[in-house]
């Protein structure tokens, strides 16, 4: 559970990010979103925005310092960046591996079926 007014902290700046950080607001909690564009769809109703690079670690390293935990929008984000946040001490969920094997269709296949479930 996030107390009243705990900051989460989001990987992209997309529109699902806005919709994060609408939804967050509406739940009596703040947004930190970490983005590597400009004038991005969530930047108009998070609380705080940081611009930089998914690679930056200093500045990742800061930006975890800053919230509570951690998401992503989607999952494009590189695992390195959630696994970055993770060494820094910081809580991410989805963690690093959940990030990793959707990012290759196959490998998110393979995994699904190694659990028993069928894929198309």
């Amino acid at each position: 559970m996030l107390a009243p007014n705990s900051v989460i902290g989001v990987l992209g700046g997309g529109q699902l990010a806005r919709m994060l950080c609408v939804a967050a607001a509406r739940l009596g909690l703040r947004t930190h979103i970490y983005t590597p564009e400009e004038n991005s769809p969530a930047a108009d109703v998070a609380h705080a925005v940081t611009i930089g690079d998914y690679e930056d670690e200093n500045r990742l390293t800061a930006f975890g310092a800053s919230v509570g935990c951690v998401t992503y929008e989607f999952e494009n984000v590189p695992a390195r960046t959630v696994e970055t946040l993770i060494n820094s001490g910081v809580d991410v969920a989805p963690g690093a591996r959940a990030l990793a094997i959707s990012q290759d269709r196959l490998v998110e296949k393979l995994f699904i079926n190694d659990l028993g479930a069928r894929t198309a």
